[in-house]
C-alpha cells in the first residue's frame, strides 16, 4: 500500500455553531443586559391613595419632579371599599429619596385658579404624578391630593398678618407687590378670632424684609376696578398676574421731616390694616431703603441678586 502523496490535501471537520442560532443568541444577550440594567436601576415601590385617579394608567404614567422622570406607575387597584383607588408606584433607584414623610403627590391637571396657571404642559403629554419631596423619614404609603397644590412658599423671609374687611380674590400664592416688584406671597387666611374680619398671612422675601416698616401701608392690589367721576373714567391700574390671581401691594413712607429717619422695621408677625384701595399719596412715596443682596443668607443665588450685582456693575 502506498503511502498518501504529500500534496494531497486533508479534510477536517470542526463543529461549528449554526447561523441559524447567532440571531436569537445577541437578541438573548441584549435581553439579558435590558433586565440586569432595570434590576439595577430599580428603586423601591411605594403606594399612593387618591379618592380619583381619572387618567392615570398602569405602565405609561410617570412621576416627574423637577422636569425628569423619577417614577412609573405599576399597577392602579380600587380599594376594598370603593372609597378611593390605590396607585402602585416603582421610583427610579437614584430617587428613592423623595418618599418621605412630608412629601406631597398629586396628579397634574391643567388648572387655572386663584394661585395662577399650571399644569399646562400635560395637554400634550397627558396625566402626569408630581411629587413635592418632604423632610421625614423614607416611607412607602402617602396619600395624594385631590388637585394641584398651591406654589411653595418661600423659605426664608418674614411673615405679617394683615386684617381685612373681605378676602376678596386673594388666595394662597397670590403675590405681593412693592413698586410693581414681586417680593412676597400670600401663605394662608382665615376669619378672625370675633368672625368680624378676615386674617392673612403674607410672607416678604428675605432680600425685601426690611422695606416693611412699622407705618407701611397694604392695600388690595388685585382684581379690575373701573371708576367713573365728575372729571372723567379712572382704571385701576394693575399687572394682569394680579388681575387674574389677585395680589397685595405695600408702600413704605418717606424719612420723618422731624428727625429724618424712617419708622422702624416691622417685626414678624406685626398687624397690618388691608385697605381696599391705595391713596394716591402712597405712589408719590420714594424712601431710599437699601437692600443687601450679601446679606440674604440661603437666597444668595437668587436671581435678584443677579440682577443687583449687574446693576452694580454699570
Amino acid at each position: 500500500m502506498k503511502p498518501p502523496s504529500p500534496s494531497t490535501p486533508r479534510i477536517t471537520r470542526v463543529s461549528t455553531l449554526p447561523l441559524v442560532w447567532i440571531v436569537p443568541l445577541i437578541a438573548l444577550i441584549l435581553g439579558g443586559w435590558l433586565v440586569f440594567r432595570t434590576l439595577r436601576d430599580r428603586g423601591p415601590e411605594i403606594i399612593i391613595t387618591f379618592a380619583d385617579a381619572n387618567g392615570v394608567e398602569d405602565g405609561k404614567t410617570q412621576l416627574k419632579h423637577k422636569g425628569g422622570t423619577v417614577g412609573t406607575v405599576t399597577a392602579v387597584d380600587l380599594k376594598p371599599d370603593l372609597s378611593g383607588v390605590i396607585v402602585h408606584l416603582r421610583l427610579n433607584k437614584s430617587a428613592a429619596a423623595v418618599a418621605r414623610e412630608g412629601s406631597i403627590f398629586w396628579i397634574a391637571r391643567p388648572q387655572i385658579g386663584f394661585s395662577g396657571v399650571s399644569g399646562l404642559d400635560t395637554l400634550l403629554t397627558g396625566v402626569q404624578l408630581r411629587v413635592r419631596p418632604g423632610n421625614g423619614p423614607l416611607a412607602t404609603e402617602f396619600v395624594g391630593l385631590d388637585k394641584n397644590p398651591p406654589p411653595e412658599p418661600f423659605r426664608y423671609g418674614r411673615t405679617f398678618l394683615l386684617q381685612g374687611d373681605r378676602l376678596g380674590s386673594l388666595n394662597a400664592g397670590s403675590p405681593v407687590y412693592y413698586r410693581e416688584v414681586k417680593v412676597g406671597e400670600v401663605e394662608a387666611s382665615r376669619l378672625a378670632d370675633d368672625s368680624a374680619s378676615v386674617i392673612i398671612r403674607v410672607r416678604v422675601e428675605g432680600l425685601y424684609a426690611d422695606l416693611v416698616r412699622t407705618d407701611t401701608r397694604f392695600w388690595n392690589a388685585g382684581g379690575f376696578s373701573f371708576k367713573l367721576g365728575l372729571l372723567g373714567a379712572e382704571l385701576k391700574n394693575t399687572s394682569l398676574e394680579s388681575l387674574i390671581s389677585g395680589g397685595v401691594a405695600f408702600a413704605t413712607p418717606e424719612p420723618s421731616a422731624k428727625n429724618g429717619q424712617l419708622a422702624p422695621i416691622a417685626e414678624a408677625g406685626t398687624v397690618f390694616q388691608l385697605q381696599t384701595e391705595h391713596d394716591k399719596e402712597w405712589l408719590t412715596w420714594h424712601p431710599k431703603i437699601p437692600i443687601h443682596p450679601e446679606e440674604s443668607g440661603p437666597d444668595q443665588n437668587s436671581p435678584t441678586k443677579d440682577l443687583a450685582e449687574a446693576m452694580k456693575a454699570k
